[in-house]
């Protein structure tokens, strides 16, 4: 399990590692996961680039973990995300307005594609020509694909999550 949990950190990581004073633990999701450390440790490898490596800014990377959060309705990676958000500079409000989705008033043409393309992509299984143009516009290629396999990884997580039925750690519950 100490492979499965070091393969969360990416030697070529790009972003910050999170504080880990104070911090929600994860304790019901990792104790679940514990049970298959072979399947854990390919899993963080690929999450732990699109958690620290990814070339999408840590701001895209939780709003988009938060969308996915809200269409697949799970509470869990919700509230461990919604921390995760605070930390990268999402504000309360902001947060909040993606669980109301991209026709919330206040995002940019950009942000808005994003919502929308997890929408579609959770929806559909892939980003509507109209909302990839927006993207293409403001994205690199290597982002609009971390786009997609960032959808597609807090979509497993969200599967998983709520078919092994882990419950909010204490720590995540709201006070």
């Amino acid at each position: 399990m100490r492979a499965a949990l070091a393969a969360l950190r990416p030697a070529n990581s790009r972003h910050p590692f999170p504080e880990q004073k104070d911090r929600p633990k994860a304790l019901n999701a990792l104790g679940t996961l514990a049970r298959h450390p072979l399947l854990t440790q390919a899993f963080h490898t690929f999450n732990g680039y699109i958690l620290f490596a990814s070339t999408l800014s840590p701001r895209q990377r939780e709003m988009l973990v938060l969308r996915v959060a809200t269409v697949r309705q799970s509470p869990y990676e919700w509230e461990q995300h919604a921390v995760l958000a605070g930390d990268v500079g999402l504000g309360p409000e902001e947060i909040e307005r993606i669980a109301v989705g991209p026709d919330a008033p206040g995002w940019s043409p950009l942000e808005r594609a994003m919502l929308s393309a997890v929408d579609e992509l959770v929806q559909d299984g892939m980003v509507a020509e109209s909302t990839w143009q927006v993207l293409a516009g403001d994205l690199e290629e290597r982002q609009l694909m971390d786009l997609v396999f960032t959808v597609g990884a807090y979509e497993i997580l969200a599967m998983a999550f709520k078919s092994f039925g882990i419950e909010l750690d204490d720590d995540l519950k709201r006070k």
